[in-house]
C-alpha cells in the first residue's frame, strides 16, 4: 500500500497522474467529454503499482476519476459556452434524469465485481466508437431532437453510463446528439454541459459505497474517491481544458470524429485485456 512505499516510488506514481491530468484536460475541451476514459486507466495502472486489491481497484479509479471530471468539465463548458456553442433546451431536459441514473449507478457499482464494470467499459465505447469512425451521417434517429419523455430517458442512459465506467457522460451524449442531427461542434459543447453536472452525484454515491471497504484501500481515500489522485490530476486537466476547447473550433467535423473514434477504441482494447489477461 502506500504507506509502505519510499519518496521515490510515491514520485513514479504522481508522475503519471499529471500527464494523465493534461491529457485529460485536452480530451475535455477537444472532444466534450470529462476525460475519464484516460483518466479510469491512468488509474488503473498507479493503483495496481501501489498494491489495491483487484476487487476493489475498479471502483477506486471510477469513483476517483468522476471526482476529477467536475472541474475539468467546467472548465470545458465554460469555454464552449462562451463560443455559443451550447444547446441550453438539452442541459435543462437531462439534469433531473442523468442524476437519477448516476445515482443507480453507483448503487448497483458498489455491489457488483470489478471485472463487471470493465465491461461495460469496453461495451459502452465500442458503440460509441462505431458511430463516429462510420462517418455516415445517415446514421440517424430523426432530423430534430425528440420530446421531452424520450429526453428523459436518454438523460437517465447518460447518467447511468457514467456512473458504470467512470467517464462525464460527454461521449455518450455526443453520440445522441449527432443521432438526432446535431452538428459535433455543437453536440460537443453541450455534452461539455452534461459532463460538468452528471459526476457530482457519483462522487457521493462512490464515496458511500467505498466506506465499508476503507481497510482496502490506500490512504487519503474517502470510500471509492482518491484524494491523491484527485489531486494530481484535477488542477491539471482543468489549467489544460480550455486549450483542447479552442483547438475543437479549428478543426474540420470529419477530423474532430476519427480523434475520438481512435480515442476510444485504444481505451476499449486496453480494458478488454484487463478482462482476458489480468
Amino acid at each position: 500500500m502506500l504507506t509502505a512505499l519510499s519518496w521515490g516510488d510515491i514520485a513514479a506514481l504522481v508522475a503519471p497522474l499529471l500527464i494523465g491530468g493534461v491529457v485529460t484536460g485536452i480530451l475535455a475541451g477537444l472532444l466534450g467529454v470529462g476525460g475519464g476514459a484516460v483518466i479510469v486507466p491512468v488509474l488503473y495502472e498507479v493503483f495496481r503499482a501501489v498494491g489495491v486489491d483487484e476487487s476493489v481497484r475498479m471502483q477506486l479509479c471510477v469513483g476517483t476519476s468522476l471526482a476529477i471530471i467536475v472541474p475539468t468539465s467546467l472548465q470545458s463548458y465554460r469555454t464552449h459556452k462562451a463560443r455559443g456553442a451550447v444547446i441550453p433546451g438539452v442541459l435543462r431536459t437531462w439534469s433531473i434524469p442523468a442524476i437519477l441514473g448516476i445515482v443507480t449507478g453507483s448503487a448497483i457499482a458498489a455491489v457488483v465485481e470489478g471485472w463487471v464494470l470493465q465491461a461495460a467499459f469496453v461495451v459502452i465505447a465500442l458503440l460509441m466508437a462505431t458511430k463516429v469512425l462510420s462517418g455516415r451521417d445517415d446514421w440517424r434517429i430523426a432530423g430534430e431532437l425528440p420530446g421531452r419523455r424520450m429526453m428523459w430517458v436518454y438523460g437517465f442512459i447518460v447518467g447511468l453510463a457514467a456512473s458504470l465506467i467512470g467517464i462525464s457522460g460527454g461521449g455518450l451524449a455526443t453520440i445522441l446528439l449527432s443521432l438526432y442531427g446535431v452538428p459535433i461542434h455543437a453536440a460537443v459543447a453541450t455534452a461539455a454541459g452534461i459532463g460538468m453536472l452528471v459526476p457530482i452525484p457519483g462522487v457521493i454515491g462512490y464515496a458511500i459505497g467505498g466506506w465499508p471497504h476503507l481497510s482496502e484501500l490506500p490512504p487519503l481515500s474517502i470510500g471509492y474517491v482518491s484524494l491523491l489522485g484527485f489531486a494530481c490530476m484535477a488542477p491539471v486537466s482543468t489549467l489544460v481544458a480550455p486549450f483542447g476547447a479552442r483547438l475543437a473550433h479549428s478543426l474540420s467535423r470529419r477530423a474532430l470524429e476519427i480523434g475520438f473514434g481512435v480515442f476510444l477504441l485504444l481505451m476499449a482494447a486496453r480494458f478488454f485485456i484487463a478482462i482476458v489477461w489480468g
